[in-house]
Formats: C-alpha cells, sequence, structure tokens
C-alpha cells in the first residue's frame, strides 16, 4: 500500500473564497494554507475518542457558542485531571459526586469568561460511546461525563449514551480496514469492527438521516495543510493537519464542518492514513455536506509540570486534558484549544460562514510587531469597499468600534505570551467579510515564577487553602497538601492570577 503522505490531496479551489490550492499528485507536496470554505456556523460539531475525547468535552464547554454538538468516545468529565492526578480520572475510576461539585464549580466561576456562557450547553447535542470491556478509560468516568452534562441542563433526549458489550478501548466501526485491531482488543490502531458504525451513530446524532454513505471517498478530497499559523508554536502539535472536504463543498456548496479529533498513539505521524479513513467519519461526510477537520498532535518527550499530575511527559502525541501546556489548558486561552478553534474559524470563513455572511474578501498582509509586555501592534492592507474591520485575538473580537484604518494595537496582553490574530472587513452596511490567514506573535517580558512549599505559596498571597489543601489564586487549580513539605511552582499570568506551571 502506498503511504499517505504519496497519496497527498490536491488543492481545493473554493470559488466564492477565490483560494486556489495545489493540483493533485501522487507524489508528496508542500502542505497548504487551510482553505476558506462556506460553512453554516450553526452546525459546526465536535468528536474524538480517548484523549480527542477528553479534548472533545472541553472544546464543547469552553466554546459552548461555536459547537452544537459534542461527541465522546471513552473520555472524562470537564477539568477531571485538573484537580486530580490523571489516573484517577481513567482506568475505569469513579468519579465522586463531592469532585464533580469540583469540576463544576470551575465551570460556574467560568461561565461567561474563560469559557463561553455555560447556558448555550443546555442547547448541545451529545453522544457518549463507551466499550464495557475498555479498561483503559472505562464506563466509570463516561457515566460521570453524562452526570455533568445532565447537571448543566442537557435534556434527555439531546444525550445518547452507548455502552457496547465486549468492546475495548477503540473507536467501532462495522466495515473491516487494513491494518485495523479486534474489538475485544485496546492495541494500535485502536480502531476495529465492532459490528457498530461510531461515525454514523454520532452524525446522527448532530445532523439526523444520513444519506447512504460512499464507501469510497476521493482521495483528492483529502487536503494536507499548514497548521503551523494557529499552533503559536505549541510543542505538541504537528506541523501539517488534514482535511476532508466533499466535491460539493469545495464548489462553494454550503456545508457543514464536523472536527473529529484522534486519540493518543494515533496521530498520522504513528498509524498513518488509519484514524482519517478506516474510522469512516469521511464515508458519511462525502454524501452528507460535512467538511471533516482533522487537527493533529505530535509526540512531545519533554517532561512538564501539570495541574495535578506532577511532571510528565508526552510521549504518545496525546491532546492536552493534563495540563502539559498551561493550566488554562481546558479554557478558552487554552494553546491547544485555541488552535483548533482558529481552524474552525478559518475554514468556516468562506462565503455565507464564519466571515459574518458579507461578500468583502479576506484581508491580506496581516502583521504583527512592535511587541511591548502588555501591547502588539497589528496592520493590513486595506480591502476595496470597506468601511471598517473587526480584529479578533484567539477567536474573540478585541475592538469595541469598527477600526477604520488598517491598523490597531491590541492592550491588556500579557508578558511573555503567544497570541493568535485574525482580521474582517465590514461593508457600508455592517455585514462582516471574511477572516484573514491568522497571525501569530509574542509579547516581550518575562513570566514570574515562584517555586516554594504550599504553605509558602499561601503566606505569600499566591495561593489559598481550604480542607487542608492548598489552591492557586485566580486559577483556583488543586496544589496537593497544605503544608511546608510539598513544594509547587506558580506562574504568575495575571493580577493576582497563577497557574502551576514553570518559566522558559
Amino acid at each position: 500500500m502506498t503511504t499517505f503522505a504519496q497519496r497527498r490531496a490536491r488543492g481545493v479551489a473554493v470559488l466564492l473564497a477565490a483560494l486556489t490550492l495545489a493540483s493533485a499528485s501522487t507524489t508528496a507536496t508542500a502542505a497548504v494554507a487551510l482553505p476558506q470554505l462556506n460553512i453554516d456556523t450553526g452546525q459546526i460539531t465536535v468528536s474524538g475518542l480517548s484523549s480527542g475525547g477528553f479534548m472533545a468535552n472541553q472544546l464543547g464547554y469552553a466554546y459552548s457558542g461555536t459547537f452544537k454538538g459534542v461527541g465522546v468516545f471513552a473520555g472524562g468529565p470537564y477539568m477531571c485531571a485538573g484537580h486530580s492526578n490523571y489516573t484517577a480520572c481513567m482506568y475505569n475510576a469513579s468519579i465522586s459526586s463531592s469532585m464533580l461539585s469540583t469540576l463544576q464549580a470551575d465551570l460556574n466561576n467560568w461561565s461567561g469568561t474563560a469559557i463561553d456562557p455555560l447556558a448555550n450547553v443546555a442547547g448541545q447535542k451529545v453522544f457518549m460511546f463507551v466499550g464495557t470491556s475498555d479498561t483503559t478509560v472505562g464506563p466509570k468516568p463516561m457515566n460521570a461525563v453524562q452526570t455533568q452534562y445532565t447537571n448543566n441542563g442537557v435534556p434527555a433526549a439531546n444525550l445518547s449514551y452507548v455502552q457496547r458489550s465486549g468492546t475495548a478501548h477503540v473507536f467501532p466501526t462495522d466495515f473491516v480496514a487494513t491494518g485495523n485491531n479486534s474489538c475485544g482488543t485496546s492495541a494500535s490502531p485502536y480502531i476495529a469492527n465492532c459490528s457498530y458504525d461510531g461515525a454514523k451513530a454520532v452524525l446522527s446524532q448532530f445532523y439526523g438521516t444520513l444519506n447512504a454513505r460512499n464507501d469510497a471517498p476521493a482521495a483528492a478530497n483529502y487536503i494536507e495543510f499548514d497548521q503551523t499559523p494557529f499552533t503559536a508554536g505549541n510543542p505538541g502539535m504537528a506541523a501539517t493537519g488534514w482535511l476532508y472536504v466533499p466535491a460539493n463543498c469545495a464548489s462553494g456548496a454550503v456545508c457543514r464542518l464536523h472536527v473529529a479529533l484522534h486519540g493518543c498513539q494515533q496521530n498520522v505521524a504513528t498509524i498513518g492514513d488509519k484514524f482519517l479513513k478506516n474510522t469512516g467519519y469521511t464515508r458519511w461526510a462525502d454524501t452528507n455536506s460535512i467538511v471533516v477537520l482533522f487537527p493533529q498532535t505530535k509526540v512531545d518527550n519533554t517532561p512538564r509540570s501539570t495541574a495535578a499530575s506532577g511532571s510528565l511527559a508526552n510521549p504518545n502525541g496525546c491532546w492536552d486534558w493534563i495540563g502539559w501546556y498551561g493550566g488554562n489548558f481546558a479554557q478558552r486561552a487554552g494553546t491547544q484549544m485555541q488552535a483548533i478553534k482558529a481552524m474552525v474559524d478559518q475554514v468556516s470563513s468562506g462565503s455565507g460562514g464564519g466571515g459574518g455572511g458579507g461578500a468583502l474578501p479576506a484581508p491580506t498582509g496581516l502583521v504583527a510587531s512592535g511587541a511591548t509586555d502588555t501591547t502588539m501592534t497589528l496592520g493590513w492592507n486595506a480591502v476595496s469597499g470597506a468601511v471598517g474591520y473587526h480584529v479578533f485575538r484567539n477567536g474573540v473580537q478585541v475592538n469595541s468600534t469598527a477600526v477604520t484604518g488598517t491598523s490597531y494595537v491590541d492592550s491588556g496582553l500579557s508578558p511573555a505570551t503567544t497570541y493568535s490574530w485574525t482580521v474582517a472587513a465590514l461593508d457600508s452596511g455592517g455585514a462582516q467579510g471574511a477572516l484573514s490567514a491568522a497571525v501569530s506573535a509574542t509579547t516581550t517580558g518575562a513570566t514570574t515564577c515562584f517555586t516554594a512549599s504550599n504553605y509558602a505559596h499561601t503566606t505569600a498571597g499566591r495561593a489559598h487553602q481550604s480542607g487542608g489543601y492548598a489552591y492557586a489564586n485566580g486559577s483556583n487549580q488543586a496544589m496537593g497538601l497544605w503544608n511546608v513539605f510539598v513544594t509547587t511552582t506558580l506562574k504568575q499570568t495575571g493580577a493576582n492570577y497563577y497557574v502551576i506551571g514553570s518559566c522558559p
């Protein structure tokens, strides 16, 4: 079988976005820019397996205004590893009601600030799947996911929970594909014929009755794209990702967008195209006007301080549900969260999509310069017919009134922090056009870190204690026992706001 790289997709010619990509080839070509497509932004959904399931859950809560459906295959509840060692969130561990109350406090406290308003969650459609023979994550953590969604208002009619007998830690399909493992075995590539079509089940939960699938999606519809404009240098994300674009979507039809997140040891670098092709997502997407975004992680062997699990490397290329890349890993500001959201915004920014429905093209030439500890100057080329512009930082609009020129000084930033910006033009009627390509830059200055005992942190005003445990001020992350024997490094990221981490 030829390698996936040898069958890399031809680029998409998106008529309304006027974005021309490379032509089809069976030889390796450079990754292209992520295209802008005509996406119905009211039908953007996400699902994932294992660490991808945890990440899908996080995205659904943090960006509940964007994701209208969330699918969790063998994952766990929101912020579980933010307060407990990650092992307490998998291996079929029981999640206590007390723990769920702690996790709910995060959701309540962050609603409308660090995450989108929590009230949005009640309107989501949710799909959950776990095998009864899954000992990697298991039914008990998934039961907690169900309870958490129920506690946040998701009605029974919108929540489907499937527990499949004899199924291990795998993505379930109903067809045989080369290289897959058996249904009852948790082994690479963690995709198995279990006589159950997981892709159909999750997409049907979100989009209703589907047209019959195409079991031979065109190889040319798979697009390898450059992830680096979105990742802000995150060491756990690969240089390229993949996008599946049905032919009608490439021609400008209004389509839906689904984000499919692989699990640990499932990125393209590890198992080739198996997660893209053997899961069945693209078979259903091809005949149902669904664009599928497959963001990609990479192996990171550097040990890093985590929220509640000590110092860990990420040798399996997992999505960050543990806190490898900052204490805000489950919030909108988390680097991997921002990256995926920025990709979603880019794909959705073609005509009729996330650009707001206006006809103006995306501004070009966006650059970030003049960095200070707290500001960044942005500049871009003028768009003909534009009367103003909106500026977005990490997917969130930052200007309160329309910017009338072609530059903007973004302020209130944190020192030594990497951000991503996009810009969109406004026409005379106030309609917003397509989003520009993202640009990333880092503010100057040094982040301040403090390494001390948990007791010393509380006496210095960087943390507080409750019930014999220490919690970081601002983030409220659990630091462990409140005593002079447990040592923690806290990184200050704002006024009286600390996260567990380390400084470069």
